[in-house]
């Protein structure tokens, strides 16, 4: 028996690891987050039976806690998250909230002795130098949840790390692949959540349809495998069937394929090292037919560039690509900006960012903080 706590069980992906527990019955769910979805979370807490909720928003706590009695221990704010994520029995912390929320309750996992199984891309993106320190000096696992993650830790298993000669990510180029900027002036957000591939929440769906996804998941890959930008190569695939490649020195291709489908990456993490039987549909390639491969047009999609441009500079303009977006996504989803604006506001953030190399969990806050000021400034 595993014991898990889910960060954000009312998100995508932790509805989905939700799905996953209760088809099979040797893990056990100790604790749950959520963010103000207490009606769902009310309804996850009668299907999973954990022992400790949190519940960021305080008010939406204390509502809950008056529907439960005391059925759960109900606990609240960022104190809430971090006791959540440290249960003394848990033994495997899944991070699925979004956002840069998710950052402290990972490293005070970490520092308990969890391992983790990240789909929290900030974490990463933000404080991967932070992160990767601790892991060393905790001797703890992180297991990757993202699908093209999880796909080159799948490549990986087995293999002589030093051996790696190129990292490939694949993207699906989202539901404008192939559009020039001049077609982009009038994206509407429903086009833009229109995804032609995969199912997930909000912000993650416009980070692909921005190429912005992409861009954290290099990112990511950086910390994640210890491989630099140069190293790591993106390649738009439209039928998301590989999910990602690794490229060895005695050029040899190894890649993980799949129906798209988080649920199998979700499973990965949870189970690892065994593959367990599930009911998710099996990939028939006689019926895929085809499999295509494109250059990944980082003129039209900015978002990309800037990306690639922040990891190379390093230290806290990382956290400033990633807050800018974070401010840039919310204004579009709410129709207050132009999807051509989300790529302008962050370039703005990164040209007025005075960079710390090597920024402290402090340095990277306040820089996520001076961010969102410095954009109202000008877009507020």
């Amino acid at each position: 028996m595993k014991n898990i706590s889910i960060l954000g069980s009312t998100g995508s992906i932790g509805k989905q690891t939700i799905d996953i527990v209760l088809t099979h019955d040797n893990i056990n769910v100790l604790g749950l987050t959520a963010n103000t979805n207490i009606d769902l979370l009310e309804e996850q807490i009668n299907l999973v039976k954990p022992q400790v909720v949190a519940v960021m928003n305080e008010q939406k706590a204390l509502e809950l806690k008056k529907r439960v009695g005391n059925k759960v221990k109900v606990l609240s704010g960022m104190d809430g998250l971090i006791q959540v994520a440290t249960l003394d029995k848990v033994d495997l912390v899944v991070t699925a909230v979004v956002g840069m929320i998710g950052i402290r309750p990972t490293v005070e996992a970490i520092k308990a002795s969890k391992d983790i199984a990240l789909a929290n891309k900030e974490t990463l993106v933000t404080a991967g130098e932070i992160i990767n320190n601790l892991i060393k000096e905790y001797n703890v696992n992180i297991y990757p949840v993202d699908s093209e993650h999880s796909a080159i830790f799948q490549c990986l298993n087995g293999e002589n790390k030093k051996e790696i000669s190129k990292i490939i990510l694949t993207a699906s180029g989202g539901p404008f692949r192939g559009k020039k900027t001049s077609e982009l002036e009038k994206i509407t957000v429903s086009e833009a959540l229109n995804h032609p591939n995969w199912s997930m929440g909000k912000k993650i769906t416009i980070d692909s349809a921005t190429l912005m996804n992409k861009g954290l998941e290099v990112i990511e890959a950086k910390w994640l495998f210890n491989v630099e930008l140069d190293r790591i190569k993106v390649v738009v695939h439209p039928q998301s069937i590989i999910h990602s490649m690794v490229e060895y020195n005695d050029s040899s291709i190894i890649a993980q394929l799949g129906v798209p489908d988080m649920r199998v990456p979700i499973q990965y993490a949870l189970y690892y090292p065994n593959r367990i039987n599930n009911n998710i549909k099996k990939l028939d390639l006689l019926e895929v037919s085809k499999l295509t491969f494109e250059e990944p047009d980082i003129r039209t999609f900015r978002c990309l560039d800037l990306a690639y441009k922040a990891l190379e500079k390093g230290g806290s303009i990382l956290s400033v690509l990633n807050a800018a977006n974070e401010y840039a996504v919310d204004k579009f989803l709410n129709n207050k900006i132009r999807f051509l604006e989300i790529p302008e506001i962050i370039e703005f953030a990164m040209d007025n960012h005075k960079n710390i190399i090597h920024p402290t969990l402090d340095n990277i806050f306040e820089a996520e903080k001076e961010t969102y000021e410095i954009i109202e400034s000008k877009w507020g």
